[in-house]
């Protein structure tokens, strides 16, 4: 039987009574899930990253053309906030009420994760109009009520960053016996100092 769009929903209010946040908006990975939050508040000023974090997000940083800095003393056990931004790399964590009120906390469902579909990632956050307008990005810019989606008159710029059907299914079953899910530490994965990887950037 084919998927449908409601299966999104479902998968995120699943996500929304687990983690205790208000809205959830899925997407295709946690670095895109980071991106879209930079994107939707026309972030320009510098970030801070910890020296010790996936290779990704520094790309993210240089994609956007942000100014990046990094900070020895923080470490990654959990997650860490994109400093000075209310933006979170939450990739690590995956708990029972784990939101945080006022915070963007980007999440990861890939390899070696709590909820490890293997691919896939979420934003949770606060506000109702956020929502509308992150889950419309991660989309293309659609509003997925519209079907076909040629029938949507108005369109605002989008980035193909959605979590495919199949993956929000898989998401559904493994959350629903979230006893079954294992615990972060047994999930530890090392690092190394992304502050010393040379890139190469068009100039």
């Amino acid at each position: 039987m084919a998927l449908g769009y409601n299966i999104l929903e479902k998968f995120e209010d699943l996500i929304s009574e687990y983690t205790g946040a208000p809205n959830v908006v899925l997407t295709d990975s946690c670095t895109h899930a980071i991106e879209l939050c930079l994107r939707y508040q026309e972030w320009k000023g510098p970030v801070i990253l910890p020296c010790h974090t996936y290779i990704s997000i520094p790309m993210v940083m240089h994609k956007l053309g942000l100014d990046l800095y990094f900070d020895s003393d923080v470490t990654w056990e959990h997650e860490y906030r994109i400093a000075p931004t209310n933006i979170w790399d939450s990739a690590r964590a995956f708990d029972e009420n784990m939101y945080v009120s006022g915070r963007m906390q980007c999440l990861s469902f890939g390899h070696t994760k709590r909820l490890e579909i293997g691919h896939g990632g979420a934003i949770l956050l606060d506000s109702n109009f956020d929502y509308g307008c992150l889950k419309a990005m991660a989309y293309d810019g659609r509003q997925l009520w519209h079907t076909p989606w040629e029938t949507q008159q108005h369109w605002s710029l989008g980035y193909h960053y959605n979590m495919r059907l199949e993956d929000a299914a898989q998401g559904i079953d493994m959350l629903t016996h979230p006893d079954e899910m294992p615990n972060m530490q047994s999930q530890l994965v090392t690092y190394p100092d992304v502050s010393k990887i040379e890139i190469d950037l068009p100039k």
